[in-house]
């Protein structure tokens, strides 16, 4: 499994980029270059040990997911309707015990049975492992964003959101892109066994994440801005300062993606 030896350092030096998004002047995206440019690639079904060694088949579906919104929950509610027996191990569990559930503190999630997500296709299944929901975007000439919880879809990237206020008293709202680390769930992020972005053996993509994450990061930004931000990680890339390379990326065999 991941023990904490095997991990790369969460705090090292990286390399940000600042640009006020061309499709809004009251924006300033600030964008963290050295996770956008790092190999990191879903390893589900290729090694993926799980986030709990008492679940290695789960990868990260073990709580089910929070919904961001009514929208997101009746998006995943629309689509769990369209799900055939062949393509969802659970449907009859699901259609006859809900596919939604309120965790303690009150907040709506997909629901959990037999200890993992009630999209999650377990191993030996015949339509497949892994999530019901992505699949039938698959199978359907989809992409998964449109289909799955936006927590699923969006992850590992991380956006936050930031007031700023300058010195003349002007502000703007300042959009952070980086990558979801294991402490950003909190405290119960430091109870998972393994965890994918600063793990070598998830660093292994053939490309860099800025280009295989191409469509989350246009759904999460916009396209000018994803066009402009694109062209800053080409520069970097070009750059070559193996100093700010992720410490994972490095340690899985490569300095930087091509």
């Amino acid at each position: 499994m991941g023990n904490a030896e095997n991990r790369a350092p969460a705090d090292t030096a990286r390399a940000w980029v600042e640009f006020t998004d061309p499709d809004q002047p009251g924006q300033v995206l600030r964008c963290d270059l050295t996770w956008l440019t790092s190999r990191w690639t879903c390893i589900f079904g290729q090694g993926c040990p799980g986030i709990y060694a008492s679940r290695p088949d789960d990868g990260c579906c073990t709580h089910g997911a929070h919904f961001s919104d009514e929208d997101d929950e009746q998006r995943v509610r629309e689509f769990a309707a369209l799900l055939g027996p062949e393509i969802w191990q659970l449907r009859d569990e699901g259609l006859r015990g809900g596919v939604v559930e309120t965790d303690e503190d009150g907040e709506r999630k997909t629901r959990v049975v037999d200890g993992a997500c009630v999209f999650h296709n377990r191993p030996g299944f015949t339509g497949g492992a892994g999530c019901a929901l992505h699949a039938y975007a698959l199978r359907n000439e989809m992409h998964p964003l449109e289909t799955k919880p936006d927590v699923c879809w969006q992850l590992p990237i991380r956006r936050a959101y930031r007031e700023v206020e300058r010195a003349d008293g002007s502000t703007y709202l300042e959009i952070t892109i980086t990558e979801y680390q294991q402490r950003d769930w909190g405290a119960g992020g430091h109870d998972m066994d393994w965890y994918c972005t600063n793990e070598p053996r998830a660093h292994v993509g053939d490309s860099a994440v800025f280009r295989t994450n191409e469509p989350e990061l246009r759904e999460l930004i916009g396209d000018a801005a994803y066009d402009e931000l694109a062209r800053h990680c080409e520069a970097f890339l070009a750059a070559r300062l193996p100093l700010l390379v992720h410490p994972a990326t490095r340690a899985g065999g490569g300095l930087h993606a091509s």
